[in-house]
């Protein structure tokens, strides 16, 4: 992890470390098929053509179109690999953004309520939205995260731990 890394604050470690789910690729893989679909039909559509004109065209948009079809998959990996979440044993930490960045903190002893969202997707695929209810105010949710239970569990037994209990999992 980077920025987490870089600012934990005096004697906080990271206990837990959050990752959004694989289901982020999902709607730039189809956009990709898309994209290389019509791209194939337009190189087979070129070789049956027998006009040479139409054939370049065909082909250029084809090389167009693949070239384009790179574009969602990296968006994707970028949009992933932009994400940071953590738990520590003082705080739940999130960061979002490559070149501009946004960030969320909240100390454990101000956390009043978890909640997790998830569908009926979400439950097969091991993935949901995790909002944490803080004295002030909400904290902004943790959008298609891996494990949220677990995340859940981890933050939970944070505050048990930092109050000097042990909370029940639920």
């Amino acid at each position: 992890m980077g920025y987490i890394d870089k600012n934990l604050i005096e004697g906080e470690t990271v206990v837990y470390e959050a990752r959004p789910h694989w289901v982020l690729f999902v709607k730039p893989m189809i956009l990709t098929l898309i994209f290389v679909a019509i791209a194939v039909a337009l190189f087979y559509f070129a070789s049956e053509s027998i006009n040479s004109s139409s054939t370049v065209l065909m082909r250029r948009f084809g090389g167009v179109l693949i070239v384009l079809a790179i574009i969602p998959v990296v968006v994707g990996v970028f949009r992933r690999s932009a994400r940071e979440y953590a738990v520590t044993n003082k705080r739940v930490v999130m960061q979002i953004g490559l070149m501009g960045r946004m960030t969320e903190e909240v100390f454990l002893n101000k956390i009043e309520s978890i909640g997790v969202d998830q569908t009926v997707m979400g439950r097969m695929l091991g993935y949901g939205t995790v909002t944490i209810r803080g004295t002030g105010g909400s904290f902004e949710p943790f959008e298609r995260v891996s494990a949220p239970l677990e995340l859940r569990r981890q933050i939970q037994d944070q505050i048990g731990k930092s109050f000097g209990e042990t909370l029940p999992t639920v």
